[in-house]
């Protein structure tokens, strides 16, 4: 059985519990999660302090994919992947609210094994309504999807496990408590809140789905990553 490693994780611009924005701590639990796939939010690229994005990439061997969202202090920052199998197509989607802080979404088509892959990589608003129109717009991108797999993750900000929004995209991906489980991600050295999230359709190839808490995972960024086994060959 052949089985691809999928991860979310905020890095949080790479700043830890101690306050210390510390890139090669970030890269170090993914260097432990040894996924084939990371989706990054709070992400940087460029800037005088180098390039968070490259130096990640680097140092686990994987494509970097940008999908930021706006400058700040002259970096851009928003999403990224880390990516290592070879890359079919990437689209980024803008899902932005007027008067919000600007969001979007990646899109990644890849192959492996005959199979056409479709991830959506995002990271959602702070607003309760501002969530719930992008979620919507995420529904559309699936329902529209013709791939074998489809792969939706992020930060979703959602509080409330159980939400409207999440109920809705739940039933998108045939999904239930007991074969999508949401485990609490934030704050990372006490998770009591499951604000990252990942789906896979079609549900049964969905083999695990985790977070990686470790020592160093624990206080490296505020969130605990999500990954997931999905199976590619029987």
């Amino acid at each position: 059985m052949t089985v691809m490693r999928i991860a979310t994780y905020n890095i949080h611009r790479c700043i830890g519990r101690d306050g210390k924005e510390n890139y090669q701590r970030i890269a170090d639990v993914l260097l432990e999660m040894n996924a084939d796939v990371v989706a990054l939010q709070e992400v940087t690229s460029g800037g005088e302090k180098g390039d968070m994005l490259a130096h990640l990439a680097g140092a686990t061997g994987a494509e970097p994919i940008e999908g930021f969202t706006l400058i700040a202090a002259g970096a851009h920052y928003g999403n990224g992947l880390l990516i290592k199998p070879s890359v079919a197509a990437i689209n980024r989607i803008d899902i932005s609210v007027l008067g919000r802080e600007p969001r979007g979404v990646i899109e990644a088509a890849f192959h492996l094994n005959h199979l056409h892959i479709r991830l959506l990589a995002t990271h959602l608003g702070l607003g309760i309504r501002e969530r719930h129109r992008q979620i919507r717009q995420l529904e559309e991108a699936v329902s529209a999807s013709k791939a074998d797999i489809d792969i939706l993750l992020g930060d979703f900000n959602e509080w409330l496990s159980w939400s409207r929004p999440l109920s809705a995209l739940n039933r998108r991906f045939n999904a239930s408590r007991s074969l999508h489980p949401a485990p609490a991600t934030f704050p990372a050295w006490k998770p009591l809140l499951k604000l990252d999230r990942l789906w896979v359709r079609p549900v049964d190839r969905l083999a695990a789905l985790r977070t990686h808490a470790t020592t160093l995972s624990r206080i490296a960024s505020d969130h605990l990553p999500v990954v997931a086994e999905i199976i590619i060959d029987r």
